[in-house]
């Protein structure tokens, strides 16, 4: 007891550090983790004391012989090279450090379950401060089991690179008549906002409008991870609200369509000229030098896909040619990445419906200050703080947490998992 009095006095990571040191109490249950693969996926000892983790015995099993042909490649770098290419030693360079960037955080996962098994036992001690001080080390463990899992989540995530690119940012009024457009400008002031927070350069491309009601408009967003953050954008968002035409009070429905594209800026996607259908006609507006009295409004169909992209934004006719020529690029671009994506992953449908009210991503209602975002079933009561774009990334990063844990859960169809390219 006298000894136990004395580590009383010490600060508490030592007083455990010294307690499992000493071989005071048994630690027998220990267990390593092999790294030769089990007939049937099991989870590692200490991991059922972490609660629930998204990391299912299946991936824990793939991370294993991720582990193992890691161990095996450092054998061979750190055995008799002399015999071996530089080629050779290049390769496995090369895979120790990729493969390390999931097997390391994964080794340090293993220690923290250990750990877990250890101060499980010390939480049955006699002593009741060495009991409190196992379940406070306890907490700050299980803290660092969740980094741990999230580190390992990330690096075994596959990397789109379109999401470090910028976008290209359409908004269309749908269903609700005026209100509709009227609801579109309110987007675009949401969208305008959020950009300015992110310090993120708009550039409107088209836009048809008439005062606050907006038809239709696209902008290119530019920025560091733009498509990345505004992907889960994409989709048919519905208000519900009294419009301020409304006489009797009755709360209108209405939606809006928006579609977010990776813009194309530096990927090589082949358009052909004699794929292209060009017509000009007359730019429609108010006022203005030759609106309505020069052909400068440009419509670009591509024919063998039927992508159709017009621009009367500018008062040159070439001015809206190349940038009908963007979208149409972008709109490509995206069809094209959609197409591997879907035989790569058979994901989830991405389009964004029709505008129908029943077809909603968003449910944005006045009345009760509730913003639904009905892919996830997650609600918060701030409408104000959503159309300003001061709430808009907690939305998004909801989005991107379920998002990540939907491709990890797929994981589990694959034969194996692949170390993350450098």
């Amino acid at each position: 007891m006298n000894a136990l009095r004395a580590l009383r006095t010490r600060p508490m990571r030592a007083l455990v550090r010294d307690v499992r040191l000493s071989g005071l109490l048994n630690t027998g249950m220990t267990q390593s983790y092999a790294t030769t693969a089990q007939s049937k996926p099991a989870l590692p000892p200490g991991s059922e004391l972490a609660g629930k983790s998204n990391l299912t015995a299946k991936i824990h099993e793939k991370l294993k012989i991720m582990q193992y042909k890691h161990n095996k490649i450092m054998e061979q770098m750190t055995g008799d090279i002399s015999g071996m290419e530089r080629e050779d030693m290049a390769r496995l360079a090369k895979e120790q450090s990729s493969m390390g960037m999931i097997v390391v955080p994964y080794e340090h996962l293993l220690k923290l379950y250990s750990e877990l098994i250890e101060l499980e036992q010390m939480m049955s001690a006699d002593d009741p401060d060495l009991r409190r001080l196992a379940r406070e080390e306890r907490q700050e463990v299980l803290e660092n089991v969740v980094t741990a899992e999230n580190d390992i989540i990330n690096a075994l995530l596959p990397k789109d690179s379109a999401e470090s690119a910028g976008a290209i940012l359409e908004i269309r009024a749908g269903t609700g008549g005026d209100e509709a457009s009227i609801f579109c400008g309110d987007l675009l002031h949401m969208y305008e906002k959020y950009a300015q927070l992110r310090k993120w350069k708009l550039e409107t491309m088209s836009m048809d409008s008439e005062g606050d009601k907006i038809k239709e408009i696209v902008l290119k967003v530019s920025g560091r991870g733009v498509f990345g953050v505004l992907m889960f954008e994409s989709g048919v968002h519905r208000v519900q609200r009294v419009p301020a035409t409304e006489t009797q009070g009755r709360v209108h429905t209405s939606t809006a369509t928006v579609a977010v594209l990776p813009h194309a800026a530096n990927v090589n996607i082949v358009i052909k000229e004699s794929d292209l259908r060009i017509d000009v006609f007359r730019a429609s507006g108010k006022g203005g030098q030759h609106v309505n009295t020069t052909d400068s409004a440009v419509r670009i169909t591509h024919i063998p896909t039927g992508i159709s992209v017009e621009n009367q934004q500018e008062r040159s006719q070439i001015q809206n040619r190349e940038r009908a020529m963007q979208v149409l690029r972008a709109r490509m671009y995206e069809r094209e990445r959609s197409r591997l994506d879907l035989e790569r992953r058979a994901s989830r449908n991405k389009l964004i419906g029709s505008g129908d009210r029943s077809e909603k991503c968003r449910t944005y209602n006045y009345a009760q200050n509730r913003v639904t975002d009905h892919r996830i079933n997650f609600s918060m009561f701030n409408i104000e703080g959503m159309m300003n774009g001061t709430a808009l990334q907690i939305v998004i990063d909801q989005l991107r947490i379920q998002h990540d844990l939907d491709e990890l859960a797929s994981m589990d169809n694959f034969d194996d998992i692949s170390p993350p390219n450098q």
